[in-house]
């Protein structure tokens, strides 16, 4: 796929690795061009932030404060994919600034209604995700998906299959309500109970 990352910070550094390594044509871009540059550098991708218009797949990495901002930056045509990556957090990342009856998924799809917004991958930490997705003792690191467009959510999958991530379908997006929290829990248990950035949420399956 032509991929492009919008962000330049911890996942975006390790979604530029792992889309790499599993042969994807990236283009990364974000508000320090040096930085753009040298991860461009380092993983054979441009920095053209007008190629995001024609990309497969567009991945939201930065923080929730910048997401809006950087989507409208990028000046997406309608039907584009966007990969929300994005957890609403607040300072100490101990707790959330949106809940209950919205979802940072649903803000930005409400901001950008002719884009094709997918939730994905904010339940596993930066550290994880470059580390893989095999997690030992034959775990494979599970990734949820939510969206409202079929099309958009088979894409977002098979994005995360190409780099080895198991796949579980989350629904519609408004279950990125339950998708944020899950996430707060998880950066909880990372850094408040000591669990550190290895960890990553799953749903146990009768085989």
């Amino acid at each position: 796929m032509n991929i492009t990352i919008i962000g330049t910070g911890n996942m975006g550094t390790a979604f530029a690795q792992q889309l790499h390594a599993a042969g994807h044509t990236l283009n990364i871009v974000g508000r320090d061009g040096t930085k753009a540059r040298s991860l461009a550098d380092r993983f054979a991708a441009g920095t053209d932030p007008a190629r995001a218009a024609s990309s497969d797949l567009i991945v939201l990495a930065t923080p929730h404060d910048d997401a809006i901002r950087a989507l409208g930056d990028a000046a997406l045509p309608a039907g584009a994919v966007v990969v929300d990556i994005t957890n609403p957090l607040t300072g100490d990342y101990m707790a959330l600034t949106v809940g209950h009856t919205s979802s940072a998924a649903e803000q930005i799809s409400a901001a950008f209604p002719r884009l094709r917004v997918v939730k994905a991958f904010n339940t596993v930490f930066a550290q994880r995700l470059a580390a893989g997705a095999q997690a030992g003792n034959g775990q494979i690191v599970p990734v949820f998906v939510a969206a409202d467009d079929a099309q958009a959510k088979a894409h977002v999958s098979e994005m995360a299959r190409s780099m080895g991530f198991d796949v579980i379908d989350a629904g519609p997006l408004r279950n990125a309500r339950y998708l944020e929290p899950l996430a707060g829990l998880n950066i909880y248990l990372g850094y408040g109970g000591g669990l550190g950035t290895a960890i990553a949420p799953t749903w146990l399956r009768q085989s």
